[in-house]
């Protein structure tokens, strides 16, 4: 069995009037698509990290969902910033399909892999450069930042990622963590984000969220026990990332 590892897919089948293709991503629908269905198997694990739909509501997020539900593998789903449509949790998992489930304060264990996370939010510890996101327009236009609030969302994001982790088995072969937001900065400095995922063991650290971001551009890798991979979508080409694989290694 192998996991991949995907984020930002950004579908916008239901509001087509918000696709991708106006920041260049050209088609990147088909060939998300194309990449998924060749490299991924019908027994494999797809983590996704975040930013699954632009829709609004749960209604607009169905046909986004069903591109998911029908490309191969399991899927275990985080939520993004842009996930608007994401309300309860009980609300989400009546409208997910079968092959889909979420990842919300608890943890799952598949095959020996435990799988925990948490969105985050932007972090004072560290900042990427302005160009590795996107332009400010009507699709990621945000209020003016309040840093207390800022904080206060941070810090309620490192108590839910603590109470995933909290879950994962002990004895699991392999522990991997998704977060949408970076948890660490491009130098792999220690950050409050990086300290609770050793704390727990955790060996994989998969997020998305940066975009514009040049491919191999990030010098992103192991840092004290965890090895971390930006996989957003237009980072890793519009294919998922294979991270680990049961009858081999970390990847």
């Amino acid at each position: 069995m192998k996991f991949w590892a995907f984020a930002d897919l950004h579908l916008s089948l239901g509001v087509p009037e918000k696709s991708m293709e106006v920041f260049g991503w050209e088609g990147y629908i088909q060939k998300m698509a194309e990449s998924w269905d060749h490299m991924v198997g019908e027994k494999d694990v797809v983590l996704l990290a975040g930013d699954h739909s632009w829709a609004s509501d749960d209604e607009e997020a169905r046909k986004d969902l069903s591109w998911i539900e029908e490309s191969p593998g399991r899927k275990v789903l985080i939520k993004g910033n842009h996930d608007r449509w994401w309300s309860s949790r009980a609300k989400v998992e009546k409208t997910l399909p079968p092959s889909l489930q979420v990842i919300q304060n608890d943890a799952v264990l598949i095959e020996g892999v435990a799988i925990g996370g948490a969105r985050l939010w932007d972090s004072w510890e560290y900042s990427y450069e302005e160009q590795i996101v996107f332009e400010k327009n009507e699709y990621t236009r945000e209020k003016t930042r309040d840093p207390a609030q800022d904080r206060r969302l941070f810090t309620r994001e490192l108590g839910r990622l603590e109470r995933s982790l909290l879950n994962l088995p002990q004895d699991a072969d392999t522990k991997i963590a998704m977060t949408h937001y970076p948890p660490i900065g491009p130098d792999l400095a220690p950050s409050l984000v990086s300290n609770i995922l050793e704390k727990y063991a955790v060996d994989i650290c998969v997020f998305g969220h940066l975009h514009n971001v040049p491919p191999g551009s990030l010098p992103l890798g192991q840092a004290r026990g965890v090895v971390y991979h930006l996989v957003a979508a237009d980072y890793r080409a519009f294919s998922p990332l294979l991270v680990w694989d049961t009858c081999g290694e970390n990847v």
